[in-house]
């Protein structure tokens, strides 16, 4: 039976670790074109990304790094618009930023040096990662982890994201119930004026047509 049950964790580890921690993608700018996307993000939580940018040289019929070209990565606070992060840099690196509240961000990139009507085509690779700030100490390479120790880590990394996620739903169903309590209390109010307003409307009414049937003397 505790054979069973070892096999049985080894094979949730393994299936864990094979989850994608880490989303990558690639994509082209034209000239001073901009590419953004958004990522729903809890509070506190960072977002380390490793980019590479190459522009396309047509002597050699290839893309090569160019070193005179700037990329400029900003991070914004979606729908305020709040800049978390903003930074020109080299042609191949990384950035890193810290969520200062929950919800969706957008992160733009482009190529800060190209002119108006620049022609350059520049393919960018990028890779995200994202965790929680309590984990930011826990950077030591990979080689000097031992295999098991280096699989408890992905673990830990893919049991802190479903958090995450739970976290996020959370906050963003005591958002809904606050907007639907509001407008449910917002209308039984107007409810209440409106039944009011009619009331004393009809009792207006009524002390109207008796005073003309007492004038009329049909009373």
């Amino acid at each position: 039976m505790a054979i069973n049950v070892t096999r049985w964790m080894i094979s949730l580890v393994l299936l864990l670790t094979i989850l994608p921690s880490v989303f990558g993608l690639y994509f082209y700018l034209e000239g001073s074109e901009q590419k953004c996307f958004t990522e729903e993000l809890p509070k506190e939580t960072i977002v380390i990304g490793k980019y590479n940018a190459e522009e396309w040289n047509e002597s050699q019929k290839k893309f090569v790094v160019n070193r005179d070209i700037q990329i400029e990565v900003v991070a914004e606070e979606m729908p305020s618009g709040k800049r978390v992060f903003s930074q020109k840099l080299a042609p191949s690196g990384q950035f890193k930023f810290t969520s200062s509240e929950s919800g969706e961000h957008a992160i733009c990139i482009f190529t800060s040096t190209a002119g108006w009507f620049s022609s350059s085509k520049i393919r960018m690779t990028l890779d995200l990662n994202i965790r929680d700030i309590s984990d930011d100490h826990l950077d030591a390479s990979e080689d000097t982890l031992s295999g098991l120790a280096q699989r408890v880590r992905d673990l830990n990394s893919k049991v802190w994201e479903i958090r995450r996620e739970q976290s996020y739903l959370r906050g963003q169903e005591t958002v809904f119930r606050n907007k639907s309590e509001a407008t449910n209390s917002h209308t039984v109010t107007w409810t209440i004026i409106q039944l009011a307003v009619l009331g004393l409307t009809c009792a207006i009414q009524l002390r109207s047509l008796r005073k003309f049937f007492e004038a009329k003397k049909l009373v």
